[in-house]
């Protein structure tokens, strides 16, 4: 299949333009069922990580949730302001720092699962279980074979 195949296709019918609906409605209903808890989807997969993996570094932090290096800083300082994460000087090298998730921010993901739980059954919803198992595979494939091609490629992709 060749980029002639979708040449003369309109809008509705490249993959592309649904791909960037679904994030759209991904994030909509996110914000939707989370919204009391005032965490983008950006801030909810970085505390998640850090949570996962204490002690990370940013940089590796935006390599593990595919989020541009440039920026993350300023979703750790968000954090940080709120008193859901900290940056710790690292023992070995006193100008790197160090990412941990507070208590109120390990808090704040217990109380906030359920919410991003709903969140993916919702977007999952219209599909039924084996389409659900299917479509999750293929867009693991997806982004895994394309992840080079992103403006901030995931290291665990």
């Amino acid at each position: 299949m060749g980029a002639e195949r979708f040449a003369a296709m309109g809008l509705d019918e490249l993959p592309g333009h649904y791909i960037r609906r679904l994030q759209q409605i991904a994030v909509g209903i996110f914000m939707e069922e989370t919204g009391t808890f005032g965490l983008t989807p950006v801030q909810y997969s970085a505390l998640s990580a850090v949570l996962r993996h204490p002690g990370m570094d940013q940089r590796t932090l935006a390599g593990m949730i595919g989020f541009d290096t440039s920026t993350i800083g300023g979703v750790i300082d968000r954090l940080e302001a709120r008193g859901l994460m900290q940056r710790n000087a690292s023992p070995q090298d006193r100008r790197v720092r160090l990412l941990t998730v507070t208590a109120s921010g390990a808090d704040m993901l217990q109380q906030i699962d359920p919410a991003v739980l709903k969140t993916q059954e919702i977007i999952l919803r219209p599909l039924g279980d084996e389409d659900q198992r299917q479509f999750l595979r293929l867009l693991k494939t997806l982004v895994e074979a394309n992840n080079e091609a992103s403006r901030a490629p995931s290291d665990t992709a």
